[in-house]
């Protein structure tokens, strides 16, 4: 079959790689209609996370079910299927509690062995813990096919760091970070029933996504600019709860000055450079709440899919360019230079 490797910073190719198939009795193989790329993929193809030469990539995928092993009990060929960013067994006690991302025999799409999402074919452990069920007549509809893909990891992220913001009726939220978690963000603040969402970006393109997903007010100022913007929208004192979804230090610090004292940071940015942009005596003094982390969107995906399903929500803008599997390292080339925002594949 043929899938999607990584060689050496900016070196993406698609490559013959020998065929999914099932080695324990847990797996399933499940055909590739739709998969993505992701900015966390982006550190990568960067150089700024490692990998082996030839490693598989992408984590996000949707598509068929053509085979299971032995144990799989709840899934059968021809079945359509959402697969979250992680495999997890659904039966450990952090599963049970939600965290599907501790699971003790989780591990993520691409890792050193296994096969990533940006392919045909992807090799599926643990396939009844990990993938959830869609609605066999999604297969013809490509609309609600992309819509559906986002619970496999950006839409689930952004309902994270809502909930860890503690998003809830009638609050005002802040979010920093306007690519695809950020807006789905947005999304799942809305959904959450919050009163006022002001969004942090620059792009025309992507506030456009933020003003219909729910914004009510766009900030384009960066750094202290940014926080005085905030502040006076909010007349003076900041947000109730702030989704930082982009990870750098000045966008933690932004976060942190943007809070309304006594209120929540929910943080889902995948963390880079050398600082984390926090202040704890800051923290401290004000009062400030600090949860998220990698997103268990397992947990997620069965309320977010009937809300999807009955059209509550459509995070499908935040995919605004269509790709062939050839076509991936073009991909990557225009979501690093930010001509894309998120880029759909259809093998």
């Amino acid at each position: 079959m043929r899938a999607t490797v990584i060689h050496a910073p900016h070196d993406i190719r698609v490559e013959e790689v020998p065929d999914a198939a099932i080695r324990r009795p847990e797996d399933a193989v499940v055909r590739v209609l739709r998969a993505c790329i992701c900015g966390s993929d982006l550190w990568a193809y960067r150089g700024e996370a490692a990998r082996e030469p030839g490693q598989r990539i992408g984590h996000e995928f949707l598509g068929i079910v053509e085979e299971t092993g032995s144990a799989v009990t709840d899934l059968r060929a021809g079945d359509l299927v959402v697969a979250p960013f992680m495999w997890s067994d659904g039966t450990c006690r952090y599963c049970a509690e939600g965290l599907h991302t501790s699971c003790v025999d989780g591990g993520f799409w691409g890792s050193v062995g296994h096969d990533g999402g940006q392919g045909e074919a992807v090799r599926v452990p643990h396939a009844d813990g990990t993938l959830v069920k869609l609605p066999a007549d999604a297969a013809s509809d490509d609309h609600l096919l992309t819509a559906l893909l986002a619970l496999s990891d950006v839409m689930g992220t952004g309902h994270h760091a809502a909930l860890g913001a503690g998003v809830r009726r009638g609050s005002t939220v802040a979010v920093v970070g306007d690519g695809a978690v950020g807006l789905c963000g947005v999304l799942a603040a809305k959904r959450l029933g919050a009163d006022r969402i002001i969004a942090l970006g620059r792009h025309t393109a992507r506030t456009d996504i933020a003003t219909l997903f729910g914004a009510t007010d766009i900030v384009a100022e960066r750094g202290e600019a940014a926080e005085a913007a905030v502040r006076e929208l909010t007349a003076g004192q900041g947000a109730h709860a702030v989704i930082e979804a982009v990870g750098t230090e000045q966008s933690m610090r932004t976060a942190v000055n943007i809070t309304r004292d006594g209120g929540a940071i929910g943080y889902v940015g995948v963390p880079h450079g050398s600082g984390t942009g926090l202040d704890l005596d800051v923290m401290f003094d004000r009062n400030l709440t600090l949860r998220g982390g990698v997103a268990p969107v397992r947990a997620y995906i069965p309320e977010l899919l009937a809300d999807v399903l009955s059209g509550a929500i459509d995070p499908s803008p935040v995919f605004d360019r269509v790709i062939s599997l050839d076509e991936v390292p073009d991909g990557y080339r225009a979501m690093d230079d930010r001509s894309a925002l998120k880029v759909l594949i259809t093998p």
